[in-house]
């Protein structure tokens, strides 16, 4: 089985990248459960101070794997998408996300959940769960605490793209860059950790996540069930198989 999502470490950090570029990097139960294992080893690595996530190919994440979702059973792939976001709010060390590409539906809760979100300014996003019968409910754990109510009523109902500097704007992103110096904002991110101490950084990142966490665990199993049961109505499956047939097209 081909390797969807990579590790390498060097100079303190953990760099974790989405490469499952056939499908535009969707969550998948493989990419998922790839990226829960290595978020896993970053944390018990002493040599790490922190994690950056980041993807390859044009696109970070297109959101769920709608060729799994189609055949149903989401409940449990809910569950995991949950639990991936759980992992990364508690995690020991800050999550550094690095947006080069879009990012859609699902992926959105990967940058709800991470400590600082560096975006390149051309990035489009969408919440485009409602143009497939579906709603946010899952990444709704970690992005409704980021965004402002009007936008995220806005950006939930609507299913349209907005920009890198309306992500800004709504909370869900750090810092938006022209594309080619991205690399360099990261490092400046990174550059600010690393002259941190672990304590330090596992004890602010808790202090500074705990409603989010308390989120997580009040709501985590509610919205995992109704996200199961949309996925496996008629009325979504209708239209993911329509979706489906526009892409084959």
């Amino acid at each position: 089985m081909t390797e969807l999502v990579h590790l390498a470490v060097a100079d303190q950090v953990a760099t974790i990248t989405l490469d499952s570029q056939h499908n535009r990097n969707a969550l998948s139960a493989q990419l998922v459960g790839e990226l829960v294992g290595h978020l896993e080893t970053a944390a018990a690595d002493p040599d790490v101070l922190a994690v950056v996530i980041t993807a390859a190919g044009p696109v970070f994440c297109s959101g769920a794997d709608l060729s799994e979702a189609a055949g149903g059973g989401m409940v449990e792939g809910a569950k995991g998408l949950v639990a991936l976001q759980r992992l990364i709010v508690t995690l020991p060390k800050p999550v550094v996300v690095r947006l080069h590409g879009p990012v859609r539906a699902g992926g959105l809760g990967i940058v709800g959940a991470a400590d600082v979100v560096v975006c390149a300014d051309d990035v489009t996003f969408a919440f485009t769960e409602v143009r497939l019968a579906l709603a946010p409910a899952v990444i709704s754990l970690t992005t409704l605490a980021r965004m402002s109510p009007r936008s995220a009523s806005r950006a939930f109902l609507t299913g349209e793209k907005f920009t890198a500097a309306d992500a800004v704007a709504y909370g869900l992103v750090t810092e938006t860059v022209p594309a080619d110096a991205l690399d360099e904002a990261l490092e400046r991110v990174l550059v600010g950790l690393r002259k941190a101490y672990p304590q330090g950084l596992r004890e602010t990142k808790a202090l500074l996540n705990a409603d989010l966490v308390a989120r997580i665990d009040a709501h985590g199993d509610e919205v995992a069930e109704q996200s199961g049961r949309l996925f496996g109505s008629d009325e979504a499956r209708t239209a993911m198989l329509a979706f489906l047939n526009r892409k084959k097209g």
